[in-house]
């Protein structure tokens, strides 16, 4: 199964950064795993939230394909303990899933378009979190689901 996490504009803070990559370099010990930045939008200045939304949901369906399943990182989304999370994970690969898109929108959140485009919505928790943070806490709780799958002592429960 290929993974891949759409992101709009780049991750700014060197910490996240930092942290991004290690998960992302402990991700491909298990699965094809990637992360697609979509540049971030220049000239907003005048322009509404709406159409920020518009603008950067054109820019997301170029990034997905018809076969992808696409999640997105929302907080509306499903709530996952960590386990229940790497069941959710397991199930996808059960189904012969090929390609499995995780969508984590802008500051502005998603236009409908991209809500018509999803199968299923995720959400790491009711409080709100910067998008750029939920990178990070996005790459480190797939790396923990895949540990949970592999019976590795990273999970403690």
């Amino acid at each position: 199964m290929n993974i891949k996490l759409v992101v709009v504009g780049k991750t700014d803070e060197k910490y996240l950064q930092e942290g991004i990559s290690l998960y992302e370099q402990r991700l491909t010990h298990y699965v094809n795993f990637s992360i697609v930045t979509i540049p971030a939008l220049k000239d907003q200045k005048g322009a509404s939230p709406a159409e920020i939304r518009e603008r950067e949901a054109s820019l997301i369906l170029k990034q997905i394909d018809k076969a992808d399943r696409i999640v997105l990182l929302d907080e509306h989304g499903k709530q996952y303990t960590s386990i229940t999370f790497s069941q959710y994970m397991q199930k996808q690969m059960n189904a012969g899933l090929r390609n499995l898109t995780f969508v984590i929108g802008g500051a502005f959140g998603f236009a409908p378009a991209i809500y018509d485009a999803a199968n299923d919505k995720l959400s790491l928790s009711s409080m709100t979190f910067n998008h750029q943070m939920v990178r990070l806490f996005f790459v480190e709780q797939l790396y923990r689901a895949y540990t949970i799958l592999n019976h590795e002592p990273y999970h403690n429960e």
